[in-house]
This record gives structure tokens, C-alpha cells and sequence, in this order.
């Protein structure tokens, strides 16, 4: 089996590292053997020190935070807990929504689906879940979609294709909480991490990344038509 390639580091220091995940690519090791490929093991193998801070889904692309050493893995860890890590998301979603200026949000308790695992539900005895979402633009027809920025407030498991799929709008490629056909619309899960914002724990110094997702030119004509608005 040939190795993967070397990461490319979108940022690297002494203390952190951030990393850019395909989609298809676990975070950490999963259950057998034909899972132990992830971002976490390739990125031990440069650097031996990284640990995981948090996860994005296998089937989400985008920005990771990884940092180096315990004692930063608790402080990054401490940020996202207490919300301290600016997290933007960009999709595309099956149907139109109205683009505007203003943020709209989703106020829906989210919990496992234990019978369905790894699925996750909407229940008023979950765990409080919050996303604000913009419509940056639309494509009208017989197959209509949006192009959005996401802005999750909590960090559930699956939270933004749940709030999404909830409201009817589920992205497309979605193939846990989207239709047949909406799986059918896109080749991958079209759900990007664009950007992360935070304190560095070392320097103090203020951080921000941001990535572009790469949907195809149909949905990054959206995105540049809509990026005037922001």
C-alpha cells in the first residue's frame, strides 16, 4: 500500500497545528483494520506530539485544530468547551432559502438515535443545540439548492446536517440524513469547515484561518456572487 503524502500544514508552531482534512478521511482511528488511516495517525507520524482537539465528520472537509502536548491539548480543549473557538461552515442545501443579510437560527435539542447509531434526532430531552445560518445565494428549477454559511454555537455530534434536514433542507450528498436523490445530487457531503478563530494559548496572540471548500465551479460561482454581501 502506497503511504499517503506528507501534510501540508496550513499553520504550524511549537504549540499547534492547523490542518486542512479532506472529505473521506476519519479524524481518529475507527473499529478494524481498514480504519486506522486517519488525519490524527498521519499526523503523528510528522508529528509525534499532535493530539486531536476536536473532530469533523469523515464525510466534512475543512480546518482542524490539532495541538502539541498535553498541556495544550487541555488548553485548546478548555476553548472549545467554553466557546472560545469561532467556527464557520460553508454547505450547499437541498432547495431555496431566502438570501439575507441577517443571520436566521436553529434552536433544537439534539440527542443520539439509539437504535439508528450513529444517527443522531431532534428531542426535547437533548442536549441544547444552537446553529445560525445566511443564504449567500440560490439556483431555481427542477433541482433547486442554496449556498449557505453555517455558524455552529454548541458542538453536537452530526448537529448542523440534523438542523438542517430538520428545517427540510438537508445538504446535499448527504447519505445519513438526505433522501436518495438528495445523496444523489452531489458526490461527497458538500459541508466544508472554512474557518477557525481563536485565542493562541501561548502568545495570546489572536488567530484566524480560513479555506476555500471546493464544491465545483457551479457552487463557487454562488459563493462569489453571494460574498459581496458579507
Amino acid at each position: 500500500m502506497v503511504p499517503p503524502p506528507p501534510l501540508q500544514p496550513v499553520h504550524e508552531d511549537a504549540h499547534l497545528l492547523v490542518l486542512e482534512k479532506p472529505a473521506g478521511l476519519l479524524c481518529v482511528p475507527g473499529r478494524g483494520e481498514d480504519k486506522q488511516d486517519c488525519l490524527s495517525a498521519r499526523a503523528q507520524r510528522q508529528w509525534p506530539d499532535a493530539l486531536i482537539v476536536h473532530r469533523l465528520d469523515m464525510a466534512t472537509s475543512g480546518l482542524v485544530l490539532m495541538a502539541r502536548g498535553l498541556e495544550m491539548q487541555r488548553a485548546l480543549s478548555d476553548a472549545f468547551a467554553t466557546r472560545q473557538v469561532d467556527k464557520r461552515y460553508e454547505a450547499v442545501v437541498d432547495g431555496l432559502l431566502p438570501v439575507d443579510a441577517e443571520w436566521a437560527r436553529i434552536d433544537a435539542p439534539l440527542m443520539a438515535d439509539w437504535p439508528r447509531r450513529p444517527l443522531q434526532k431532534i428531542d426535547p430531552a437533548g442536549k441544547p443545540s444552537l446553529t445560525r445560518w445566511r443564504a449567500l445565494g440560490g439556483i431555481d428549477g427542477e433541482a433547486p439548492c442554496s449556498y449557505l454559511l453555517l455558524e455552529p454555537l454548541t458542538g453536537r455530534s452530526h448537529q448542523l446536517r440534523v438542523h438542517l434536514a430538520s428545517i427540510g433542507h438537508p445538504i446535499l450528498g448527504d447519505a445519513l440524513y438526505g433522501s436518495p436523490e438528495v445523496q444523489a445530487r452531489a458526490p461527497r457531503l458538500l459541508l466544508h469547515a472554512s474557518a477557525l478563530g481563536f485565542e493562541h494559548p501561548a502568545t495570546r496572540e489572536r488567530m484566524r484561518f480560513a479555506s476555500r471548500p471546493d464544491f465545483g465551479p457551479r457552487f463557487e460561482a454562488l459563493r462569489e456572487a453571494g460574498e459581496g454581501s458579507e
